[in-house]
């Protein structure tokens, strides 16, 4: 619970506020039963009106009072839960940005979500509810108990007696719904991450006509959900129910005490009246403190949920050193192996390579061979987990995470585009990027002349995810924002193959004659787009089973030569 509290700086004054108008809402509500028995026993018995219509100004005024301390006190709480709602999202939003993909990996982007929105809106309604009724039931239970006593000892022993067995059973039922709530909301991981998938897939699954099994998955998470929220919601229910049998036997047992004092002239008629005045307020509030224990346990649950994300760390320790761009080996691995956290078996064993500044670095292999587990391992988003990997001459451990990236562009094989305009998209990598520099780069990456045909320039719409492009214009459009931050090593993860040979050609020929000290690394599945690299890695199962020219790699390399005979057949060209 520490970052929720922590979330609620500067919320400080309305924390404070908050309880303390619905003590002072509380403290006039308790007065109210002491001014009726008042009315019956000094105003109505007594024949004394101007007594009934003094009582009555009093509760108007007490009604009143209260009911400004009430509105304000609401106010301050829910200005308080959206803030720490809102600094707690922030964070958490903040902490995720700096996890590297192996924790991320490890998370999983619905359990992800899940956190950022369902948990944390169970958390905001907890310090709501917590701020307005937490320390207020208890206080109007105790408050009542105790002007219960002060009306008359002997009838208050009910109280005494009741209040506890109370607590107790809220206490029970608490321990018992709290761990299902945790349940619930690991459900609803399982159900949203469904959910997730069948949108992102709707146009395979149709392609497949899959639509009836997945509805089968859907409603097996489902049912599994509303099985484990009709469980916890069961035995929320008792408390209720537990709780009105509980009060109006103590009701029954008081007015019957009550009863036995007014007779021997102990009570007037207007104290027992107060008791039982009381004795609602109690039922009142715990009525109110069951739901707000059935609020905050979800709330709990949550919170850890949130909490346990904050807890893990980044595994990846950054040093403080900047890379020299000016040495002359760019990239370098040394006998470089991967296992991804969890996995059985290496994505990479045993790699070596160099690449100079300004070569093109070409890597080719089967799918599954590790070609973007090796280019990951170059801006650091994996850590290789034997051997070095070292970039302008140094291990990339030595650089500073952000000093690395900033030299490094990557080009995934799953095209991130934003929703906003072509401006916007192109200069995600450099904000200060101007018009021109944007326009050089799409002219780079062959995508100008086509914005230009579109008539609205760089300020062409872009749909959420690109919708409104096709799969080689997205590709393009990424490749563009990474030549607009003029970095020293570009890596093309096979983000070129969308493109048809001429524009693919056309494409790393402008590269060259563009930014022509870059160092540029090309992953493919093509040797056509390799073919003219300064040299070729190729990969079979996680290891390098060649490395050279294409000319030398024909000759020498039997999963080269099988790849491009695969393509061109053994006597034909590109």
């Amino acid at each position: 619970m520490k970052k929720v509290i922590a979330s609620l700086k500067g919320y400080g004054k309305d924390c404070v506020l908050g309880p303390l108008l619905k003590f002072l809402e509380a403290f006039f509500e308790l007065l109210v039963p002491l001014v009726v028995a008042s009315i019956i026993d000094d105003g109505i018995k007594a024949g004394n009106n101007s007594h009934i219509v003094k009582c009555a100004v009093l509760l108007a005024i007490l009604a009143g009072v209260g009911f400004i301390a009430s509105i304000s006190a609401q106010r301050f709480s829910a200005r308080a839960a959206t803030g720490c709602a809102t600094n707690l999202r922030a964070s958490l939003f903040k902490h995720i940005q700096s996890l590297s993909f192996t924790e991320m990996d490890e998370l999983g982007t619905s359990t992800m979500i899940t956190r950022m929105t369902s948990d944390i809106d169970q958390v905001q309604t907890g310090v709501n509810m917590c701020l307005r009724l937490l320390l207020r039931s208890p206080f109007v239970v105790f408050g009542a108990v105790a002007m219960a006593f002060y009306v008359d000892a002997q009838a208050a022993v009910v109280f005494a007696v009741v209040v506890p067995i109370l607590f107790a059973v809220v206490a029970l039922i608490m321990s018992l719904t709290v761990p299902l709530y945790k349940t619930v909301q690991k459900k609803l991981d399982g159900v949203l991450s469904l959910t997730r998938e069948n949108l992102i897939g709707a146009r395979v699954i149709r392609a497949f006509n899959n639509q009836e099994s997945e509805k089968k998955k859907f409603e097996n998470a489902n049912s599994s959900l509303t099985a484990a929220q009709m469980k916890v919601s069961k035995i929320s229910a008792f408390l209720n129910p537990i709780t009105y049998v509980l009060i109006n036997l103590a009701v029954i047992a008081l007015i019957y005490v009550g009863g036995l004092r007014v007779d021997s002239g102990a009570l007037e008629n207007g104290e027992v009246v107060a008791l039982y005045n009381y004795m609602s307020q109690i039922l009142v509030e715990l009525i109110k403190f069951a739901s707000l224990i059935v609020t905050l346990t979800r709330s709990i649950a949550s919170a850890k949920r949130v909490e346990a994300v904050f807890d893990i760390k980044n595994s990846q320790v950054g040093g403080c050193e900047s890379p020299d761009t000016d040495c002359e080996t760019a990239i370098e691995f040394k006998n470089v192996s991967l296992t991804y956290k969890g996995a059985g078996a290496k994505a990479l064993d045993n790699i070596s390579f160099c690449v100079k500044k300004g070569e093109t670095l070409g890597i080719i292999g089967s799918s599954g061979s590790g070609k973007t587990s090796a280019v990951d391992l170059i801006p650091r988003f994996y850590d290789a987990t034997e051997g070095d990997v070292c970039v302008f001459g140094k291990n990339v451990n030595c650089y500073n995470i952000d000093a690395l990236r900033s030299q490094i562009a990557v080009v995934m094989q799953k095209n991130a585009v934003f929703a906003g305009n072509i401006r916007d998209n192109v200069r995600f990598s450099r904000l200060e990027a101007t018009d021109d520099e944007i326009w050089r780069a799409l002219e780079t990456a062959q995508l100008a002349e086509t914005v230009r045909e579109k008539g609205e320039g760089l300020d062409l719409a872009v749909l959420q995810d690109g919708k409104n492009l096709s799969g080689g214009q997205k590709q393009r459009l990424n490749i563009a924002r990474a030549l607009v931050g003029e970095p020293k090593i570009l890596i093309l993860d096979d983000s070129t193959s969308a493109l048809d040979y001429a524009t693919d050609a056309r494409l790393r020929s402008a590269i060259r004659e563009s930014f022509s000290d870059i160092t540029l690394v090309i992953v493919s599945q093509r040797t056509s787009s390799i073919r003219f690299a300064d040299k070729i890695l190729v990969l079979d199962e996680g290891e390098a089973v060649g490395f050279g020219t294409h000319d030398a790699l024909l000759k020498d390399c039997a999963v080269y030569r099988e790849i491009h005979n695969s393509q061109y057949g053994e006597r034909g060209e590109a």
